[in-house]
């Protein structure tokens, strides 16, 4: 392998000093460089109520530099399997919604049609819809999918199409998406209706409720994932209020009653050798978390993420 990208030594360089990047990594905007493309995603222009996530990303990058270069139980070091780098952010406008989807998703096609795998660091949940946009419009993907709330509701405030409560309806719509091989993880809480969740049901989507995830535990997670996912790319989206506020206080809606830290290293980990094609972690606002705790389970999240990407990767790739 040619051109491989390595994170900062921190015995030679201290984590507390230079440039803040995605695991201490170089900035390369070339994507045919890149195996893997790690962007940040710099907005919410979809919240609906506690804004914020646009600063996700800077501050995930600050607390990714307390991560190694090895996994702990894998033994797999991304880095000298597939070729990774910080790619920069996606350009947004705060302050027009249209805009912003339509320069997300032009920076993504451009990364995915170098043949890079993006894992993108938001940011609120409508930025996985321009993502989507960019990775299912030859072909609907599956999603394994980390959250409080399934994301699939019609429209807020009288007709609103585009908010972080509707990207994977509109996905689903546009053909980006397959229900039949979408998993929800980790739904609860009130809901605005009693039917709410009948609309993803009727698509095919697979929804394990907290609830239903206490009953039957981690293992039987993995496996019902795996059989929803199956073969085909599929790509992982992980809101941080999937964890319980204890773990991740700092994001825009946090429900009571949530997955645990080792839950959901457990349930990463039952991922590998998935064909996954992409990935995000969103939804961290650090204005509501200034000691950072919610960004750094967001940087040890991302890291795990990583370690599946690029088994995909080095697999792909022979």
């Amino acid at each position: 392998m040619t051109n491989r990208f390595e994170p900062i030594d921190s015995g030679v360089t201290p984590r507390f000093a230079g440039h803040s990047t995605f695991m201490r990594l170089p900035v390369v905007e070339e994507p045919r460089e890149l195996d893997i493309a790690i962007v940040g995603v710099p907005w919410d222009g979809g919240t609906t109520n506690r804004p914020g996530p646009r600063h996700g990303p800077r501050q995930v990058r600050e607390m990714s530099s307390l991560i190694k270069r090895v996994h702990s139980v894998t033994k797999i070091s991304p880095y000298e399997i597939a070729r990774i780098a910080d790619a920069g952010d996606a350009p947004v406008n705060p302050i027009d919604l249209g805009q912003s989807l339509e320069s997300i998703r032009a920076f993504f096609e451009r990364i995915v049609d170098a043949g890079a795998t993006p894992l993108a660091i938001g940011g609120d949940h409508l930025s996985s819809l321009p993502i989507l946009r960019a990775l299912g419009r030859k072909r609907a993907v599956g999603m394994v999918h980390f959250d409080a709330h399934s994301d699939t509701v019609d429209s807020y405030f009288g007709g609103l199409k585009y908010t972080h409560g509707t990207p994977f309806r509109r996905a689903i719509e546009e053909g980006l998406l397959d229900p039949r091989r979408t998993v929800q993880i980790g739904i609860r809480g009130s809901t605005y209706s009693a039917d709410e969740r009948d609309w993803p049901l009727a698509q095919g989507i697979r929804i394990i409720t907290i609830e239903e995830f206490e009953e039957i535990g981690v293992d039987a997670t993995i496996r019902e994932a795996r059989r929803v996912a199956g073969s085909g790319p599929t790509y992982v989206s992980f809101d941080i209020d999937a964890l319980d506020p204890v773990f991740a206080p700092g994001t825009g809606t946090p429900e009571f009653a949530g997955l645990t830290s080792r839950e959901v290293l457990r349930l990463l980990r039952g991922l590998r050798g998935l064909n996954l094609v992409g990935a995000d972690v969103v939804e961290v606002s650090p204005p509501f978390d200034p000691s950072g705790a919610t960004a750094l389970a967001a940087a040890n999240i991302a890291f795990e993420i990583l370690c599946l990407l690029a088994e995909s990767v080095a697999k792909r790739n022979g």
